[in-house]
């Protein structure tokens, strides 16, 4: 039955008669000789693999693209399985034939222990026993990097030479265009090098970043990047000065475009680049940008999700993928860089998924200010930093992407949960868990407050440091200020007398302002007491409710010109505000610092996170302890 299932004649009409294996076998269905894992480059390089298909005819030797890796990691794959052949490109190197396999299914219903058939090799009819990988081990430096013990840089450098002086046969749709009656081979992006010179490449357009200037002694510029994406891998490419005002505005997100030579291909920078390629482009003045007719043969994105549980064991400044609900949306806020002196916008949004853990990611400038998503959308991030800062968070980077409520399968497995059981849960957070510190290479310790100033905490430089403290006294007098109501500014405005409230920063007049938190309260343990201030972000979560409500209620209360009922309901709230703080048992993520009032020097002590106890992580490091006291 395995037998009759095999496509025969299939490999060779692959590579005599591309055309007609395209119409007579769309997708073949082959037997798996061989299996054989290739040495990676290191630094975290994907796994490469080398195979053999026969369709009981021939054999060919096979590289598989990264991209399909999983039939091998989940076991699907196996030495005489049969398989369908989704997707490949067919090459030419030394004379040897060799398949680049992009997208395989095991068909696990059929399999035999032993090769079917007699297969010979389409080169001079060697059986297999016989033959040698010298076609796969040649293919490999042009693809994948070549094992230990294989071909040397030199060797490396002449195969690649070679592929980029011949063009690839695709069998897939699209595989080749004509524009101004000359027909050209359509390059994946995997098979791309310094040493390809004339090539076309059919890409998606995932990221495009805004311009960038900058200045320096010997001169200045400006630039902008992009992510492309085809069916086997991702690559940036980046335009400088006159290419930014040249290709800008023809370049659109989510459009797909034929890419033509020349163009420079360069080892990627990989301290501004997430994406997993060897390589990255830089546009050129004669580099052909034309926008294909066909938009839907191109995949839209490619993700490769972390959850939200399994970030307490990713290591620090690791790029992730992730996926999540969106529990919570904060308010834009702004701070200066403490290198540049600019000021950047930012939004912190909190996602939490199924394993019942919740993450707090940072986007950054207009992804921050035209943020459009609601709570309980699912929203799907690539390319986002692990930060170990009070745990674990994540920020979007640059060259990263964001998709609300994505068409994909896990996002749709997501929204069912959240809807069913999921909007009732509670969730942890990785805050304060020692298993998180020791990711890092450090512990995350929860510190007493006697511990705190006897060890001089921010004496000498400003430390973080976290506490598990119950709040006992809020101060109601100058708990807020009047601030700007100007986008980002968040500056302290100054009453008119006339009912206008003016920004000397902003240089304009509002007509009422937007009062923000400065709240001070005192909080304690078995140890001793501190002093925390926090502002407006904090100030809400503590008091429940913001600082123009609080000044409203206290406005009331004091005026003389509302009813007796009206100024005692008013007292009744804005007194209940600052009672439900106290008494509340939290972790406070701190910042000491020291600080200089008239000419004393104090440590000041500023609230960065007020987080409820997690009881049964709390019950867990608790447990954790008394273990490694012995007890």
């Amino acid at each position: 039955m395995a037998e009759q299932a095999i496509t025969q004649g299939a490999i060779e009409a692959i590579f005599s008669d591309p055309e007609r294996a395209r119409a007579q076998y769309p997708v073949p269905v082959l037997q798996c000789l061989q299996i054989k894992t290739l040495d990676s480059k290191g630094g975290g390089a994907p796994e490469r693999y080398r195979i053999v298909l026969s369709d009981v005819r021939n054999y060919v030797q096979c590289m598989l693209a990264t991209q399909a890796n999983h039939v091998v990691h989940e076991g699907k794959l196996k030495r005489g399985g049969i398989v369908r052949m989704k997707s490949y490109q067919a090459q030419a190197l030394k004379g040897k034939n060799v398949l680049i396999v992009l997208e395989l299914e095991a068909i696990e219903s059929l399999g035999a222990p032993d090769k079917i058939g007699n297969p010979v090799g389409l080169e001079g009819g060697a059986k297999l026993e016989e033959a040698q990988p010298a076609a796969a081990a040649a293919a490999a430096p042009a693809f994948y990097g070549a094992p230990k013990g294989e071909p040397t840089q030199e060797s490396k450098s002449q195969v690649q030479r070679q592929l980029a002086s011949r063009p690839t046969n695709n069998n897939h749709n699209n595989n080749t265009r004509t524009s101004g009656g000359v027909s050209s081979t359509i390059y994946p992006i995997e098979a791309l090098s310094p040493y390809a010179h004339k090539w076309t490449i059919k890409a998606r357009l995932t990221h495009k970043s805004d311009i960038k200037t900058w200045h320096k002694n010997n001169g200045e510029g400006k630039l902008f990047s992009v992510n492309l994406l085809d069916e086997s891998s991702e690559i940036k490419a980046t335009m400088f000065n006159d290419q930014v005002d040249q290709f800008y505005d023809v370049l659109q997100e989510g459009q797909v475009y034929y890419i033509s030579a020349p163009c420079r291909v360069q080892l990627a920078k990989k301290q501004f680049s997430n994406l997993p390629n060897d390589y990255e482009l830089t546009f050129e003045r004669d580099t052909v940008v034309e926008k294909a007719e066909d938009q839907s043969s191109v995949p839209q994105v490619r993700f490769n999700f972390c959850n939200i549980q399994e970030l307490q064991s990713v290591e620090k400044d690791a790029t992730v993928d992730v996926l999540g609900v969106l529990k919570t949306v904060h308010e834009v806020s702004s701070i200066t860089s403490k290198s540049t002196q600019k000021p950047y916008d930012k939004r912190e949004l909190e996602l939490v998924d199924q394993t019942g853990y919740s993450v707090r990611v940072t986007v950054w400038g207009k992804t921050a200010t035209e943020f459009q998503g609601k709570p309980e959308e699912v929203i799907a991030f690539k390319g986002t930093r692990v930060s170990d800062f009070n745990g674990r968070s994540l920020s979007l980077l640059s060259s990263g992407t964001m998709a609300i409520d994505p068409d994909i399968p896990e996002a749709h497995a997501l929204k069912g949960w959240y809807d069913s059981t999921g909007r009732h849960s509670d969730f942890a957070t990785h805050s304060n868990m020692s298993s998180v510190g020791a990711a890092a290479g450090r512990t995350n310790e929860i510190l007493m407050i006697q511990q705190v100033k006897e060890k001089d905490v921010g004496f000498d430089k400003p430390e973080y440091f976290s506490v598990q403290a119950t709040i006992v006294h809020v101060k109601q007098d100058n708990f807020c200020y009047p601030a700007c109501r100007s986008e980002g500014c968040n500056k302290k405005v100054t009453d008119m007398g006339d009912g206008t409230w003016r920004c000397e920063k902003c240089d304009v007049t509002h007509d009422r302002p937007e009062y923000r938190y400065i709240l001070n309260f005192n909080c304690s343990d078995h140890t001793g007491q501190i002093w925390l201030s926090c502002f407006d972000e904090q100030g809400r979560k503590l008091l429940g409710a913001s600082a123009d409500e609080l000044m409203e209620w206290k406005q009331i209360k004091e005026s003389g010109d509302a009813s007796d009922e009206a100024r005692k309901e008013a007292e009744v709230r804005f007194t209940t505000a600052f009672d439900s703080a106290n008494c509340r048992k939290m972790t406070f993520r701190a910042r000491a610092k020291m600080d200089t009032y008239g000419e004393q020097q104090r440590v000041r002590y500023q609230l960065m996170e007020a987080t409820p106890l997690d009881y049964k992580m709390e019950g867990n490091r608790l447990a954790e302890m008394i273990r490694q006291l012995g007890v």
